[in-house]
């Protein structure tokens, strides 16, 4: 039953996709629902999102992927040339499915004394929140989710926003710790099975993040993350969603990863093919990860193309180029082990003088490979004396960080492609070049060819949706893609 509820859930979620929805239409007022089969759908509207939309989108923009010379379904995103309403679908979903159901989780869970499950919604939520301020940022938030009360939300600062999330998380973690109660939701949640001590590593990973995409603002809290550190109490299990078989319910391939349901299985798998920024960096530095992310093309090689570069090979076909690894039933993940690593040897480079920081690193490529599949004898090779991803301490903090970003932009590849976006741009790792002064062997990306932005210019940002421009009078629309989210300050 619980599987046949589920399945019938995350169909309502994916159909819901195409149909015109308002942040403030709350779906869930209606028809009383147990909290959880909320949290499913919750947790099923978000990685549809993270593992589809934002896979492709953060595909792009982080250049694991360009658009090949023979398709055009995306060549507005690979030229930067974004138009207002390519973010309605995705800021719907996000704000009137799975927030919606979140909100009404707490709710639920608040009332019923529930501090296990007030925990996991507030967790995904300030997550869920996270991904849209650091893609839009501004936005609606505390006013948001009310409905009909409130037609028009105030758009927040994200200054204010990113305060508000901490504080919440840090809030529903202590009443939790104080009054450990454990969560009625069971094995509705696919992620993590209700398992307290998971959700609360979630939370603290979570929370270092969120104080890291601070570090290059007045904001930033070095005590908070020295305290997180102490407690050193972080992931030690993925945070994905793993209910994908393949089948089909009613026409629906709900039961699929969503970037292969769309991308590869119903647009036929053509517009995604490898980016040179990616796969040379794997290739030269005879890194097991490329077999793992891409597929040999039909001449059995991996071939890929610079950024947007398709006018120098004409109008060759996809599948000449080795395209994006992924299958029906690759999971879709929102946090993995390798990246709290990542986290980790950052804060340690940033306010423990790196104390630390080497192994919090190397544990993080080892971790990356183990989440791809691979024989993490691989990583050690690869981070050992001598090996081409050796850490090498550095007391500079930019020179030694650098390392870690790149190595977090390669774990991250067709694992959470957005969060790549967010920390190049915040980290300015992998460094921009154009085309003929890259190094690919280090990392480093090329500005697409074609781009219709000014010289110099990549995207920091997208445009708001036009259908929430347009019912919303508090907000109003950017001006350009280059625009800067508030925490992108270095």
């Amino acid at each position: 039953m619980k599987n046949i509820l589920k399945s019938l859930l995350l169909v309502l979620i994916l159909s819901s996709c195409g149909e015109d929805l308002d942040i403030n239409d709350n779906p869930n007022t209606p028809v009383e629902v147990d909290k959880k089969y909320l949290f499913t759908a919750a947790e099923a509207s978000l990685v549809t999102v993270m593992g589809g939309e934002l896979t492709n989108l953060g595909g792009f923009f982080a250049q694991y992927h360009t658009q090949p010379p023979s398709a055009s379904q995306y060549l507005n995103i690979d030229t930067y040339n974004m138009t207002t309403d390519y973010a309605d679908r995705l800021w719907a979903e996000l704000y009137a499915g799975c927030l919606n159901d979140l909100r009404a989780v707490k709710s639920k869970a608040d009332a019923e004394g529930e501090t296990g499950s007030l925990l996991m919604a507030t967790a995904l939520e300030v997550y869920t929140f996270q991904v849209l301020t650091d893609l839009f940022g501004d936005i609606p938030y505390s006013e948001a989710l009310q409905g009909a009360d409130n037609i028009n939300p105030v758009v927040d600062s994200q200054k204010d926003i990113y305060a508000s999330l901490i504080s919440n998380l840090n809030n529903a973690m202590t009443v939790y710790n104080t009054n450990p109660v454990a969560s009625t939701i069971g094995t509705q949640d696919v992620i993590y099975g209700s398992d307290m001590d998971k959700w609360v590593q979630f939370s603290n990973t979570l929370l270092l993040k969120l104080h890291l995409r601070l570090a290059y603002t007045a904001d930033a809290n070095p005590v908070a993350v020295q305290n997180l550190l102490a407690t050193n109490n972080f992931l030690t299990e993925d945070a994905r969603w793993t209910a994908y078989d393949g089948t089909a319910i009613a026409g629906v391939e709900d039961h699929s990863n969503p970037f292969y349901d769309v991308q590869i299985d119903r647009l036929g798998d053509v517009n995604n093919i490898g980016s040179s920024s990616l796969v040379s960096f794997y290739d030269n530095n005879n890194d097991p990860r490329l077999a793992a992310t891409f597929r040999l093309n039909d001449a059995a090689i991996f071939r890929s193309l610079d950024q947007g570069d398709r006018g120098s090979v004409a109008s060759e076909e996809a599948k000449n180029f080795s395209r994006p690894n992924i299958t029906p039933i690759t999971p879709s993940y929102l946090m993995t082990v390798s990246e709290s690593n990542f986290l980790q040897a950052e804060a340690l480079i940033r306010y423990s003088a790196g104390a630390g920081a080497a192994a919090a690193y190397n544990s993080g490529v080892m971790n990356s490979f183990l989440t791809y599949g691979l024989d993490p004898a691989g990583a050690t090779t690869l981070t050992g004396a001598a090996g081409a991803y050796e850490y090498v301490v550095n007391a500079d903090v930019e020179t030694a960080l650098r390392q870690v970003i790149i190595q977090k932009w390669a774990a991250l590849a067709y694992v959470n492609n957005i969060e790549a976006f967010f920390e190049t741009n915040r980290t300015q790792f992998p460094e921009m070049t154009t085309l003929g002064s890259q190094n690919y062997t280090i990392g480093n990306f090329v500005i697409s060819v074609g781009s219709v932005l000014p010289a110099g210019e990549t995207p920091n940002t997208v445009f708001y949706p036009s259908n929430e421009v347009t019912r919303n009078a508090n907000l109003s629309q950017r001006a350009s893609l280059i625009e800067k989210v508030w925490w992108d300050q270095k």
